[in-house]
């Protein structure tokens, strides 16, 4: 059974693409690695409409958990106009075993949809608490408000799964912790 939030969100991206002033890219942003965020912009320039854009994208294997991010980047030029994004969701989809973007095995793994908790129609998250392998792809769908169209940035940071030397720094402090420990109650029993 499907669970309310992704009717929502399928809901939303349906009326999205029906509105007439609809707008929608793909970028590929590429190998995702450890350590800084990699970021992206999304732009729609004419006035109001709406848009579904898609950023594609790999994550540096092995990982343990990743997280998105978007926010509306709102700006108003003097005499000119403005640009604003209302935002609406934010999804994680994989390919599928095919590997191929936009056929029937393509699975939402998390989306959000507003209103959620946490979330705002200028900023919008999640987070994936398990590895993610192969090809996938964020959906992001929205409305802009400027006169001018809308702008927005994103992030995507993952988490690398640790080393085993890791561990063993780990275990070997703990080791020496209780050695500490024990030598000190065995001073105060003395």
């Amino acid at each position: 059974m499907i669970n309310s939030s992704l009717k929502r969100a399928v809901a939303v991206a349906i009326l999205a693409g029906a509105s007439v002033g609809a707008n929608a890219t793909t970028t590929d942003l590429g190998t995702v690695s450890f350590g800084a965020p990699t970021t992206f912009t999304g732009s729609i320039l004419g006035g109001v409409q709406s848009f579904s854009d898609i950023f594609t994208f790999s994550l540096s294997e092995p990982n343990a958990s990743s997280g998105y991010s978007v926010v509306n980047f709102p700006l108003n030029i003097p005499e000119l106009g403005s640009f604003g994004t209302v935002l609406a969701t934010l999804s994680l989809v994989s390919y599928g075993t095919d590997g191929l973007r936009g056929t029937t095995d393509d699975q939402v793994l998390k989306s959000t949809v507003l209103p959620s908790a946490g979330n705002t129609s200028d900023h919008l998250s999640l987070s994936w608490d398990q590895p993610l392998t192969g090809p996938a792809y964020l959906n992001i769908t929205g409305v802009t408000s400027g006169s001018l169209g809308g702008l927005y940035s994103g992030s995507i940071s993952v988490t690398p799964v640790p080393e085993p030397e890791a561990y063993a720094m780990l275990l070997a402090g703990l080791g020496l912790m209780g050695a500490v420990v024990r030598r000190r109650s065995m001073r105060k029993t003395s």
